[in-house]
């Protein structure tokens, strides 16, 4: 009880998609039952914190229309994405039930050089550095036509900021608004590096997910109407960035 924040950011989770598909009990509990705690911690102890839960595209899930906005509907399609809504169900009945300054930022993928290597991003990133370094030969990929709407993590946590500074806890999309396939981040990275991907990429079943993502695709005009967010950083520079960082990490 001696410790009061003024502010609240709710990032921890297991966030790894795949992961969801084969340990269901761990994700729900973990994902669920951490966002309750920190809201019923915040409800007795301090009140007045402002509370921001990183919400997630896969919350969307199976989508029928591209872009999407806060009015899209919610249609998760794997546990992980089940458990951050329910989690997000939980932040708005602690914002509607009493008035704790709570809300969900619904994040798209934001990668930068801090991104675990076990996601594709890092993954592939890496990958180049030791092939240009002569420590790797080959790069092993699923679907490389799988489109993501990735972003630069610096300008998301920015989002985070603005949001809680606001005058009301609203809900936003955080995303940057394009699309971009796995081929085209091979083809930058190995670019970057003076490299063809042609000759290093091989494609393996074995890193299809189980049930193939539905591009997702979000649109943040209300995050840039009424706060004056963008995000900013394009989609090489960041791939370069994550290359750069990894040819001096091995």
């Amino acid at each position: 009880s001696k410790i009061k924040p003024d502010e609240c950011y709710h990032l921890a989770a297991s966030s790894f998609v795949s992961y969801s598909f084969d340990d269901e009990s761990s994700i729900l509990t973990s994902n669920f039952n951490g966002t309750h705690h920190l809201l019923a911690s915040i409800k007795e102890v301090v009140p007045e914190c402002r509370f921001f839960f990183a919400g997630s595209s896969e919350m969307f899930g199976r989508v029928f229309h591209a872009p999407q906005n806060e009015l899209t509907p919610f249609n998760p399609r794997s546990v992980y994405g089940i458990s951050k809504l329910a989690s997000h169900h939980l932040v708005q009945n602690y914002r509607n039930q009493y008035g704790i300054f709570a809300c969900t930022g619904i994040l798209y993928n934001h990668e930068s050089p801090r991104r675990d290597f076990k996601f594709v991003t890092r993954k592939i990133t890496s990958t180049v550095a030791k092939i240009k370094l002569g420590l790797e030969n080959k790069l092993y990929l699923g679907n490389l036509d799988a489109l993501r709407d990735w972003g630069y993590a610096p300008d998301y946590v920015y989002a985070m900021w603005l949001m809680l500074q606001n005058h009301s806890p609203e809900n936003y999309v955080i995303a940057s608004g394009m699309n971009h396939s796995v081929r085209e981040l091979v083809d930058c990275a190995f670019s970057h590096v003076g490299l063809d991907y042609q000759d290093f990429v091989e494609v393996d079943q074995r890193f299809y997910r189980p049930t193939e993502a539905v591009p997702l695709c979000g649109d943040s005009w209300k995050i840039r109407d009424e706060l004056n967010w963008n995000s900013k950083n394009n989609f090489p520079d960041i791939v370069a960035e994550m290359v750069e960082s990894d040819l001096s990490f091995f």
